[in-house]
């Protein structure tokens, strides 16, 4: 698992590969020089603004058809974009402004950005989501690229053959272990480069050739899945749009530790088209409490939402308190009715809000249900949150799905309505679709008989120490309960989350060494398991006076349920307790 917002130097720099490297040909009429072929080069994308001519231009030399050196056979996302600037300007003597700056990523991130189909699979690195990443082809490309970042950081580009060729030279050029991690793996330690495969390493099939190269199987990989000319973008760049989306938006939120919010966002026109400054009501839906926030925002391409906001009132002392100052990344949906995506804070951007965003209308539209899951043979109530209900709702009116009859509607005003149903015992377990009108809710609730397993969420967790010099990383758990399914199996594909269970938090020692004792000295754990790291030490009580840092498990035991056997249902997590991050590289900042 990565962290997909801290890496090393040396993929801050050598994953952006826009200024030309002495020591390399350079690509001139969209043929690399490092890359010998016979393919016909591809063609460039034309820099059409003069500003990113003129500020670019003095180093990415133009050619006849208005293609500038290196960017025009290359795509990214507003990060990779404003990165490639602060990289020209730290390394390469770029002067520029601001102002400039700003424009200059507008220009880049839209024209030479990604589809929104492109970029969706990797949104969680604009997001900043600690994740496990499933965009990993093969150990081969594993072991060449996920070595030192997410492959999520590279799939955040599109660029032509003869561009991620020379993007792989330029690791090479610049960093040892990036020739160790391309050419040399598999190879045995001490190999050289190009070297014949050793005794037992040859290809599997007699006759066949040997397995390629990571760093070739990586090329290979990055060229058909990440190439600069693909169908996605020529049909966005048909369709591109400057961004409608001023109005009033409805929003549903969860939160680790606080559960589900609901509420409104009012988006209102900016200085320019593609920004906007914004206000949000948000209540939650656990104890009523009202939280309001108001921020701005700037759309990249007609889709990238990323802006910033802060809560109505001062924040508290508390970390995780949700009045904090927070950075936004959504992604909005081509047709400009939806959204999706992140509002975060943090010192590690650990702390945020999931949100969804609905465009309202005068029909009548559902948001979210409060409950989670309905138990089958249960009768309960179900609050459901929307806007524009009517002014009469009929039990027949609202829909849960097979299985569930809704009894009677207990209460409603325009955005909120409360119903009495009752569900039958043999109901089909698995996530149910709310129905009023024409507005369909979908997977808004789960049906279930009985919570087999636990998981605790993260499953993997990091948390870092930390003092008045060098910042905490903190960490919220969650313990979500899951029904088996149709196959009556745990941890198969028709398992049915059925939402957070009541439990108790304990920490107990990950017996690492002999006479372990990490769970004394890592931090603390609150009962509702938001977890708070210790100071970094070293510490006079601790054996050697060691640093407080360790590994522990986070463990879970359900109060009401039960397994086969009648004893609690329990799960656990990793928990990783770290040094303080003592260097803070460069980050992307795109935002307001």
């Amino acid at each position: 698992m990565n962290r997909n917002f801290k890496f090393l130097p040396a993929a801050w720099i050598a994953l952006i590969g826009l200024c030309a490297v002495t020591s390399l040909p350079a690509q001139r009429g969209g043929r690399g020089g490092a890359a010998a072929t016979d393919e016909k080069p591809e063609e460039g994308i034309p820099v059409t603004n003069a500003l990113v001519v003129s500020k670019c231009g003095t180093c990415h030399a133009k050619d006849a058809k208005g293609n500038l050196s290196r960017i025009s056979w290359e795509r990214s996302t507003p990060e990779g974009w404003e990165e490639a600037i602060k990289r020209m300007v730290r390394l390469n003597g770029l002067t520029i402004t601001p102002a400039d700056a700003r424009t200059i990523v507008k220009y880049l991130a839209t024209y030479h950005g990604l589809a929104p189909s492109e970029a969706k699979p990797v949104m969680y690195m604009p997001e900043h989501r600690m994740v496990d990443e499933t965009l990993i082809p093969n150990d081969a490309v594993r072991g060449a690229c996920t070595t030192c970042h997410p492959i999520g950081r590279a799939l955040s580009w599109r660029r032509s053959k003869d561009d991620w060729k020379l993007l792989q030279n330029l690791h090479v050029a610049l960093y040892a272990q990036a020739d160790a991690h391309f050419r040399r793996s598999g190879r045995g330690p001490g190999a050289a480069p190009g070297q014949p495969p050793a005794a037992g390493e040859a290809a599997a099939v007699p006759g066949a050739a040997p397995a390629p190269e990571p760093g070739e199987a990586a090329l290979d990989f990055l060229s058909k899945s990440a190439p600069l000319h693909s169908t996605e973008w020529a049909e966005w760049r048909a369709r591109l749009r400057a961004p409608r989306i001023a109005g009033k938006w409805l929003v549903s939120a969860t939160v680790p530790g606080y559960g589900k919010y609901v509420g409104e966002m009012t988006i209102d026109p900016g200085p320019a088209e593609d920004e906007f400054k914004t206000t949000t009501t948000l209540k939650s839906v656990n104890t009523g409490a009202v939280l309001k926030r108001s921020g701005t925002g700037l759309v990249y391409a007609g889709y990238s939402w990323r802006g910033r906001s802060k809560g109505a009132t001062a924040p508290g002392p508390k970390p995780d308190d949700l009045s904090k100052d927070a950075r936004e990344a959504l992604w909005i949906s081509p047709d400009q009715s939806t959204a999706e995506g992140r509002w975060f804070w943090g010192e590690y951007q650990e702390f945020g809000f999931d949100v969804r965003l609905v465009r309202a209308s005068t029909e009548p539209t559902l948001v979210t249900a409060a409950s989670y899951s309905l138990k089958t043979g249960a009768t309960a109530q179900v609050r459901i949150y929307g806007d524009n209900f009517p002014a009469a709702i009929a039990p027949a009116d609202l829909d849960l799905g097979a299985g569930v009859k809704v009894e009677k509607i207990v209460s409603h005003t325009k955005s909120e309505l409360v119903a009495s149903v009752t569900v039958a015992k043999d109901a089909v377990a698995g996530k149910r679709d709310i129905g009023l009108g024409r507005s369909t809710l979908q997977n808004a609730l789960a049906i279930y008989d009985k919570v087999d397993y636990l998981k605790v969420t993260p499953e993997t967790a990091l948390a870092r120490l930390g003092s008045d010099v060098h910042p905490k990383g903190y960490q919220q758990f969650e313990a979500i309960g899951f029904n088996n399914g149709a196959d009556g199996k745990p941890h198969t594909a028709d398992d049915v989350e059925i939402g957070p269970i009541e439990v108790d938090w304990s920490v107990e020692e990950f017996m690492a060494v002999f006479g372990d004792d990490d769970k004394n000295f890592v931090g603390h754990l609150s009962e509702t398991a938001f977890f708070t790291p210790a100071s970094d030490g070293p510490n006079p009580e601790r054996k050697f006076s060691r640093n407080n840092y360790g590994d522990v498990w986070v463990v879970a035991t359900a109060k009401n349920e039960k397994d086969k056997d009648g004893k609690p249902l329990t799960n656990r997590s990793y928990l990783v307790v770290t040094v303080p991050t003592y260097i803070r590289w460069d980050q992307p900042e795109v935002s307001q």
